[in-house]
């Protein structure tokens, strides 16, 4: 069964998070004089957000939900899945100041692979292809029997999820966000493409992952075939929860910037002087 109090404390986890941490401390501290515009101060803000990423990332593979995903519940996997494909990924990305990424982005030999894989449909297709892949039944159940084979994928899902959320969130100059109308066309594209993932998940005849199937069950009357499609519940609910949010998000910040922008807007600022 299930141990709610064991949290993972391997070195290359616990290590791997540390290391991020320090070498972003160093970048935004020390270093930040000679990275940045002189003047530039510490972003208070931004270093928040890429420290909460961390955390939402050790949850998730940390975390006692990783034993359950891994031995027991797909739906728990599911959910893990959730957290490094929007917060953790989200609050990392928004967390890079743009004078930092810039020496990447910046870089005349990266141009012209950034500029391939940060194009909206790259993105799309990438993000769409890394997760639609890894659910195949062969790969999953590899991840989920083998220890590096697992965190491989969750890096992978991590990666993708950066692709899917840089057309949106970009901090780079370089290569910045697409256009607000271009978004919210990707964002329902995006969704679309996930659409034939999660009904092979939730209408198929039988239960897909045998380490699943197998499993001991932690919930008395919740057999694997329920669980498969809470899963799938899951991923679509979630997704589509998300995207709603930020097509929310993007319409209202793009109805904003062109109300600010307008003729009319300018003439009442005038009129009220």
């Amino acid at each position: 069964m299930i141990d709610w109090t064991h949290w993972h404390n391997e070195p290359y986890l616990i290590g791997g998070l540390i290391l991020l941490g320090w070498l972003y401390a160093l970048a935004t501290g020390p270093f930040r004089a000679r990275l940045a515009p002189a003047g530039t101060p510490y972003p208070r803000a931004k270093a928040f957000c890429f420290y909460v990423g961390l955390i939402f990332f050790y949850l998730a593979v940390g975390s006692p939900l990783d034993q359950a995903g891994e031995r027991f519940l797909l739906s728990a996997h599911m959910i893990q899945h959730q957290l490094i494909i929007y917060p953790a990924a989200i609050c990392f990305l928004v967390g890079l100041p743009e004078w930092l990424l810039s020496y990447a982005t910046g870089n005349a030999s990266l141009r012209l692979p950034f500029r391939i894989f940060t194009h909206p449909a790259i993105c799309a297709l990438g993000y769409t292809a890394i997760i639609s892949v890894w659910h195949h039944p062969a790969l999953y159940d590899w991840a989920l029997r083998v220890k590096y084979v697992h965190i491989a994928e969750h890096v992978m899902f991590f990666l993708g999820a950066l692709l899917y959320w840089w057309p949106l969130l970009s901090p780079s100059r370089e290569f910045p966000r697409a256009k607000p109308a271009l978004q919210m066309l990707y964002i329902v594209g995006v969704t679309i493409l996930m659409t034939p993932l999660f009904a092979y998940l939730a209408f198929s005849s039988e239960v897909l992952y045998p380490t699943y199937e197998y499993a001991p069950r932690l919930f008395d009357n919740f057999s694997a075939a329920q669980d498969q499609l809470l899963g799938a519940a899951i991923m679509k609910l979630g997704g589509m929860f998300v995207s709603f949010l930020t097509l929310v998000w993007v319409f209202y910040t793009w109805y904003q910037n062109t109300e600010r922008k307008s003729p009319s807007h300018g003439m009442a600022a005038v009129t009220s002087k």
